[in-house]
């Protein structure tokens, strides 16, 4: 979405375009470890809405659920050339008090299974907290 230079003083940037668009395009050539953990989580498999290349104070991340405040990060060959920038974007993830959990492309791949059940303990206590909150469900 295209914004107007008035719209920058209400905390959108054009450096912000650029990156809505940049996650556009991270979504539409995803890895196969993304495809692969995306197929699992999408239509609420674990009671929660994640999103896919979100963008999260300037930084991209690979799933995000606002519901519960959970980043999934998937890490494969590009991440360790880009370990600082990993590191810059879990730093601002966490100042705002969400939780991170990273897991290498291969163990999406070779047990997915394993994957979404360790995703599934995650969710769980952490879907009960905000429930809580709320006085939901």
């Amino acid at each position: 979405m295209r914004r107007d230079a008035q719209d920058e003083g209400k905390g959108y940037t054009r450096d912000n375009d650029n990156k809505v668009a940049l996650a556009r395009a991270l979504r539409a050539r995803s890895t196969p470890a993304e495809r692969a953990l995306w197929g699992l989580l999408r239509g609420r498999s674990l009671r929660v809405n994640f999103r896919r290349q979100h963008l999260i104070e300037g930084h991209i991340v690979d799933l995000y659920c606002a519901e519960i405040g959970l980043v999934v990060e998937l890490d494969g060959a590009v991440h360790r050339a880009h370990v600082d920038d990993d590191r810059r974007r879990e730093a601002v993830v966490l100042a705002r008090g969400l939780i991170v959990v990273r897991f290498c492309n291969a163990d999406v791949l070779d047990t997915p299974g394993r994957v979404l059940t360790l995703l599934g303990d995650i969710v769980a206590p952490l879907l009960t907290r905000a429930d809580a909150v709320r006085g939901t469900r």
